[in-house]
């Protein structure tokens, strides 16, 4: 059982920005909010799923994907975006956190050229089948029980405050289980996983829950490949609000798609 990343990075990213001159915050803001558009499109169409790790870096959930189909985005990246340099790195292994292990390792010992393209991947070319019985994926969809009752508590800024200390928490805690945690916005969080299991799954979104008093519900999809994992959890987490409508409370509901 493998999970596959891909670790999209402009590089000298920060050396490229001072050109720009000290009147540059407004232009990167837009840039970096396009090149996610982007490469999130990009991806997309492939069946996977990227999250922002930090504004000039990006995971995908590639499960699905090829080497030529890396290197297809590759080009289409470098042809829309022809000042900035972007790599791609594949990491695989049996966790989401020993992917990102994989890929960085495979980053320091540096790339292969392909097609006259850089990918960077020791495991590249063993890329996962997505017909493969070992191949699949497991996202969790977190959200916080009655953030609107939250919001009428608690200003704005104070709000944000609130929902990123959970989200710091629930870093840490899956990190525990080698499983990564995302923020999408809002008060909503993805976390990508390939081995938790229900009872670990509550257990941690029970005792953050406690600690920063609130309630925290988790929808659980399995799929062949990201999109398919993410959409089955937030499937899963609509299906929670439709029982809880009916009086029924479940925080964590899990659907499969394989």
């Amino acid at each position: 059982m493998t999970i596959q990343l891909t670790i999209i990075r402009i590089d000298e990213y920060g050396q490229w920005t001072t050109t720009l001159g000290t009147d540059r915050e407004s232009q990167l803001q837009m840039l970096q909010a396009k090149i996610y558009y982007d490469i999130q499109r990009l991806f997309s169409k492939k069946d996977c799923i990227v999250f922002s790790n930090r504004f000039d870096e990006f995971f995908a959930v590639t499960n699905c994907l090829s080497v030529e189909d890396h290197l297809s985005i590759d080009l289409e990246l470098a042809n829309l975006y022809p000042n900035l340099s972007m790599s791609i790195t594949i990491g695989n292994d049996e966790t989401p956190y020993r992917s990102n292990l994989d890929a960085y390792e495979s980053r320091k010992r540096g790339y292969l050229l392909v097609d006259g393209r850089k990918i960077f991947g020791r495991k590249m070319f063993n890329a996962s089948d997505t017909k493969s019985e070992n191949n699949h994926v497991k996202i969790m969809h977190i959200d916080i029980e009655g953030s609107s009752n939250i919001s009428n508590q608690l200003s704005p800024y104070e709000l944000t405050s609130f929902v990123l200390r959970i989200y710091s928490r629930l870093s840490d805690e899956f990190l525990k289980i080698e499983s990564l945690t995302f923020f999408l916005g809002g008060d909503n969080f993805m976390v990508v996983s390939n081995k938790a299991v229900s009872s670990e799954i509550y257990r941690i979104i029970n005792d953050v829950g406690i600690e920063l008093g609130t309630k925290l519900k988790c929808g659980i999809g399995t799929g062949r490949t990201g999109k398919a994992a993410a959409e089955a959890s937030t499937r899963a987490l609509d299906t929670i609000r439709l029982m809880r409508k009916r009086g029924k409370v479940q925080p964590i509901y899990e659907i499969q798609c394989l």
